[in-house]
């Protein structure tokens, strides 16, 4: 299974910066670059909508 096939599989609620097809699906996602994202995760946690939160009060 490839990385592409990965990021299918990914929980939707949570956001799993060690593993880089995530990191890209995410930052992809909110629209940020993966090292804001990074940032927005060390601030809030790994919860995909405090990050959302985080990134769009911003």
């Amino acid at each position: 299974m490839n990385n592409r096939n990965k990021a299918a599989l990914h929980d939707n609620s949570l956001i799993n910066t060690s593993e880089s097809y995530e990191v890209e699906y995410w930052a992809n996602k909110f629209g940020v670059r993966p090292e804001r994202l990074k940032t927005a995760v060390r601030a809030v946690g790994n919860s995909a909508a405090a990050v959302a939160k985080f990134l769009n009060n911003k």
